[in-house]
């Protein structure tokens, strides 16, 4: 099938599919004597994994990696299963650290609504902000 009936057939664009190739998630298919792209079947499964797999989370680095054991003729269960258990352990954290700064802007919130301006000194910057206990350093870009 042609790349364009690929795409429909897909879900996806062209320039994704022809990115997929190229990154080697997609097997180069053989061409047309016209030099047109000729995609077999599987492609399409294989497109709709490799969608699949990033719903999941995984990047498109584990997903090759995912593809290279089943090209290599393993089953990928147990890799896939440690990847899953790697990024949810990763939401987890992420998780609990974004709980943490929530509650911690919840008090600034509370702290603000009670502050009254007219209180403020020049010595102080912003006190609603003078004392920020509970909120995770976070490197920001200038």
């Amino acid at each position: 099938m042609r790349i364009g009936t690929l795409a429909v057939t897909s879900g996806l664009s062209t320039k994704t599919i022809r990115f997929y190739e190229q990154s080697g998630l997609l097997p180069a298919p053989p061409r047309t004597s016209g030099g047109y792209r000729d995609y077999p079947e599987q492609a399409v499964a294989r497109l709709a994994f490799v969608r699949n797999a990033q719903s999941a989370g995984l990047t498109l680095a584990e997903i090759s990696s995912v593809l290279a054991l089943r090209d290599g003729g393993q089953a990928p269960c147990r890799h896939v299963t440690a990847l899953i258990s790697e990024r949810l352990t990763d939401i987890e954290r992420r998780l609990a650290e974004m709980t943490k700064t929530r509650d911690a802007l919840r008090g600034l919130a509370r702290r603000g609504a009670a502050t009254d301006p007219a209180t403020c000194t020049e010595n102080d910057i912003c006190t609603i902000l003078a004392q920020t206990e509970g909120l995770p350093r976070v490197a920001r870009d200038q």
